[in-house]
């Protein structure tokens, strides 16, 4: 089929049309149609046909036929159809437009996390060129520390050379002549009227020497730069030997190594000296203290027993003014004198035990006071935990012996009064 110019341009049209604006050929065959209709319903109409009235008749009058409905329904579904695809579309440009916000957040969070790894690039890079000159710091203090050591070599080997060969070498410039008689001192102190003299003098110039290299090392700090100039400076002088053989370095450095052993043998003779002098003098300290310790209970025991022996004492006193000789009869004497032997014959018996002999009185209290003083010197000789154990025994056993006798007395007046009991009852 062939179509005029205007009619594919109509065709054109619709194909660009969007897909909620396209319709089927029925479709615009019924709105063609319907078009119609109200033009020629528009041109026809009369005053007549727009009464109200009429209007209302004529729908009365007006059928409905099935081709219309069919035309409804097509349209309804071509609606339907439409909304459908309309809220397609919605939803596939919500999706969207929800991916391309999720795409933004990304982009932000990548740019985001690109920020901090430049950041810490940046510190990485700070940090590494911080430890690169730390590194070069450490390095150049520990040449300057070996550049100081080979100095101190070097005065210590000018401070060995031979004098002779020193006096040459301070026939030069004015700074020269200064050095030379600094030298000089150092060499005259290092010829040894004998070994041990010459190596304590060798040892305190190197202690000085040292103590000039700390200062010079304290002020390394300072000034940096006119140190490392005048350290290239002296680098390029020539350095001088002045030992013509090395055995005679080697016998120099083998007389003080010698000198050096004895000074160290000497030290630790003197700390074992001093070694053994603590260790006597903790074991003095030791032993006067257990010493005193001793004197002390000593005296301790000396005094309780110069108590006791005041107490018994003051007791015997006591009783022989409870004797009262003189007032008393000398029948009543003689029996108290005779019971009182008695006593004291049984006492000695358990003291004591028996005897050949024929004692008197006295000499029988005589022994039992020796007997008596001699168990109390034993008994002081106890050790005080054994002593402490008997006594809590021996009260033990008092105990258990006044609990007796308390038993036994209630039994007596429990016996006592139902003998009563009985008695009265009998009378009764």
């Amino acid at each position: 089929m062939i179509l005029c110019p205007l009619s594919r341009q109509e065709h054109q049209r619709k194909i660009a049309l969007p897909v909620h604006e396209k319709v089927t050929r029925t479709h615009r065959m019924t709105q063609s149609r319907l078009t119609k209709e109200v033009k020629d319903t528009a041109v026809s109409r009369t005053p007549q046909q727009e009464n109200p009235s009429r209007r209302i008749y004529m729908l009365k009058d007006l059928h409905i036929d099935k081709g219309s409905m069919k035309e409804y329904i097509t349209k309804k579904r071509e609606l339907f159809l439409m909304e459908y695809s309309l809220a397609v579309k919605r939803g596939e440009i919500q999706l969207l437009e929800q991916k391309a916000i999720e795409e933004e957040r990304k982009l932000i969070r990548a740019e985001k996390f690109l920020e901090e790894n430049t950041i810490l690039f940046e510190d990485f890079l700070k940090e590494n060129d911080k430890n690169s000159v730390e590194a070069i710091n450490i390095d150049i203090a520990k040449y300057e520390d070996m550049l100081n050591e080979y100095k101190k070599y070097e005065e210590f080997l000018l401070m060995l050379s031979q004098p002779e060969r020193s006096k040459s070498t301070s026939s030069g410039d004015a700074q020269a002549m200064s050095d030379g008689k600094h030298t000089e001192k150092i060499k005259k102190t290092s010829v040894p009227s004998d070994r041990r003299s010459g190596g304590s003098r060798v040892i305190r110039e190197l202690s000085s020497s040292r103590e000039t290299s700390s200062r010079n090392k304290s002020s390394r700090q300072s000034n940096k730069t006119p140190a490392l100039e005048t350290d290239s400076s002296d680098g390029e002088k020539e350095p001088e030997l002045f030992f013509t053989d090395p055995q005679e370095l080697l016998n120099v450095m083998a007389e003080l190594e010698e000198q050096t052993l004895s000074l160290i043998q000497n030290t630790r003779d003197t700390e074992e000296s001093l070694e053994d002098f603590k260790q006597t003098a903790e074991l003095t300290r030791k032993k006067i203290e257990s010493e005193s310790k001793q004197l002390k209970e000593q005296t301790d025991v000396m005094m309780d027993t110069i108590q006791r022996e005041t107490e018994r004492t003051s007791q015997l006193e006591q009783r022989c003014q409870l004797f009262g000789f003189g007032k008393n009869k000398p029948e009543d004497q003689d029996n108290t004198l005779e019971l009182l032997s008695g006593k004291v014959e049984e006492v000695f018996r358990c003291c004591v035990g028996e005897t050949a002999a024929n004692l008197s009185i006295l000499q029988m209290l005589t022994t039992i006071e020796g007997k008596l003083v001699e168990l109390l010197e034993n008994a002081e000789m106890i050790p005080r935990e054994r002593m402490s154990i008997a006594e809590r025994a021996q009260e033990k056993e008092r105990r258990i012996r006044l609990r007796d006798d308390k038993i036994r007395l209630q039994m007596m007046h429990q016996e006592e009064r139902q003998r009563k009991a009985m008695e009265r009852s009998n009378k009764r």
